[in-house]
């Protein structure tokens, strides 16, 4: 999560000029750019920066989510035998199974954002550099 957040954070500190990145499409290295039925890094750059507020949010309401179930379980557990009967054991392994598995969703969302995020980033430093290097051979 940490590491989405930096990331995220150092694309907006050196992105001023987004409009660089029209018509720039991602590309793996070693490969040429793939033009066909791809999303500039403009427009994913607009999406990685309306994803983050969604992603602070999230966390946002997780957190809130903790402070409020403790609440109810302080709350809930003045009534233990309710409690008791409620739980079963079977129930107990498919919801941590089911948590488990989408724990591990968000972790790799999160991990691929990042990528995208530093990728972009790093695209948009060299797209600045080759823009020096012509003002510097043009003054030359």
């Amino acid at each position: 999560m940490e590491q989405y957040f930096s990331a995220t954070q150092k694309m907006e500190q050196e992105v001023m000029f987004p409009s660089l990145l029209r018509g720039v499409f991602p590309q793996q290295e070693g490969e040429a750019p793939a033009a066909g039925g791809h999303t500039d890094l403009y427009e994913r750059y607009q999406l990685l920066k309306a994803i983050k507020p969604v992603v602070e949010k999230g966390l946002a309401c997780v957190t809130d989510q903790r402070r409020n179930s403790a609440d109810i379980v302080v709350d809930t557990s003045l009534d233990s035998t309710t409690a008791d009967t409620a739980l079963d054991e079977g129930a107990d392994s498919n919801l941590e199974e089911r948590l488990s598995h989408h724990v591990n969703g968000l972790q790799q969302v999160l991990t691929d954002l990042t990528k995208n995020t530093k990728a972009l980033t790093r695209r948009y430093s060299q797209i600045l550099e080759q823009i020096n290097l012509s003002d510097d051979q043009s003054s030359s």
